[in-house]
């Protein structure tokens, strides 16, 4: 008996140490290819809150590890990613996935395998359904959310209903979107808001030019042009389009990447709208004090922005349901943990929400305006001036 409990001891003792003493949390994202800049951005963000976490001695004294992969923004890639973390890593939950069409695929699994996909860098309905899904919880409001300040802001400003168009990314991503605008404007009283101009492009390229020709042939000519894209190839539409509608004004959601597009535009960024889900980045909230000084420690050169801002309140969020976990944290009871959290004040300035029929912790959205390399609050009664 003596030197079987031996072998177990020396077998315990060749164990990696970190596997005994830590939460290990998975993330599927794209961390290479042409939406690289959200994968990376909100990775980023979340590894600075679980560093900060880590430092303070971790949860209930176990650390926190995200273990990434990199699915490039294409969904055949992120199921395989997704059962790999499950199956093979151990993760007791997703947290940071970017992408609609991705968890489109990765939903079903998630639901499966009874794991959360939580704080998922996307605003699309299929994360939003009514009841919901037990194993998607989110952070952020829905595109619904931010089509609508849209339309309501453009109405505000003067801009017609029928002087609006739309483009968006041919898949569930620019559905989602696009279905967000029509929603929109039928509640506020166009009775055929689908007859505007739609162009629409492939994901992962930059082949905007039939979209735009598509556009450009409207009736009425477009005064706003509401899209729905990646950086790359909504910096080519409005580089593009304003050669020949050199005063419309381009709209876009927070999916775009603020910063890749303002980067990628250059000087041709001028007044260029993007609606945010978090607050701006030099808030003077406690969160977003607290953000700026976690990125800081946690890489030095890195540059603030809404996406790693918008992964770290996501992962505090997180983080904190696992501090009220009545039990180890486990899948099932982070779900609990997370589902029965109520209001919370995270510091960004509104209460978040979230209960067994609420799976969506904020509602706000922050429309904001490329001016002279910054992103200013959008004033929409001076929008035309």
């Amino acid at each position: 008996m003596r030197p079987f409990l031996v072998l177990v001891g020396a077998l315990i003792w060749l164990l990696p140490l970190p596997a005994l003493a830590e939460i290990r949390v998975g993330m599927v994202a794209p961390l290479s290819g042409p939406a690289a800049s959200l994968g990376v951005g909100m990775k980023q963000g979340i590894e600075a809150h679980f560093a900060e976490v880590n430092r303070a001695g971790g949860i209930n004294g176990k650390r926190l590890r995200l273990v990434a992969r990199d699915d490039q923004y294409e969904p055949q890639r992120s199921a395989p990613a997704t059962r790999e973390l499950i199956e093979q890593e151990g993760v007791v939950a997703m947290i940071g996935n970017v992408g609609t069409p991705t968890a489109i695929v990765t939903i079903p699994l998630h639901n499966q395998y009874e794991t959360l996909l939580y704080g998922a860098f996307t605003g699309a309905g299929v994360l939003r359904r009514n009841p919901p899904d037990r194993y998607v919880i989110n952070y952020r409001a829905s595109y619904f959310q931010e089509t609508a300040a849209m339309i309501d802001g453009l109405l505000e400003a003067g801009v017609r209903p029928d002087e609006i168009a739309f483009f968006t990314q041919n898949d569930g991503f620019g559905d989602a979107g696009y279905n967000g605008g029509m929603a929109a404007l039928r509640e506020r009283g166009m009775a055929h808001p689908e007859r505007l101009a739609h162009g629409r492009f492939t994901r992962n390229t930059v082949n905007i030019h039939q979209g735009l020709a598509t556009i450009l042939e409207a009736p009425v000519e477009p005064r706003a042009i509401v899209m729905v894209g990646t950086y790359a190839p909504m910096a080519e539409f409005i580089r593009e389009a304003r050669k020949d509608l050199p005063n419309a004004l381009f709209l876009n959601v927070s999916f775009v990447g603020s910063h890749a597009l303002m980067t990628a535009l250059g000087s041709a960024a001028e007044d260029v709208i993007v609606t945010q889900v978090v607050p701006p980045y030099d808030a003077d909230l406690p969160a977003v004090a607290a953000y700026r000084d976690a990125l800081h420690r946690y890489d030095s050169g890195a540059s603030f922005d809404f996406v790693s801002l918008e992964g770290y309140l996501a992962a505090k969020l997180f983080t904190e349901a696992l501090r009220r976990a009545k039990t180890e944290p486990d899948r099932e009871a982070i779900v609990e943990a997370m589902l029965s959290m109520g209001e919370v004040d995270l510091g960004v300035g509104e209460l978040l929400h979230l209960g067994p029929g609420d799976h969506q912790a904020s509602n706000a959205v922050w429309p904001t305006q490329i001016r002279n390399g910054r992103f200013e609050p959008v004033n929409w009664s001076n929008l035309l001036d």
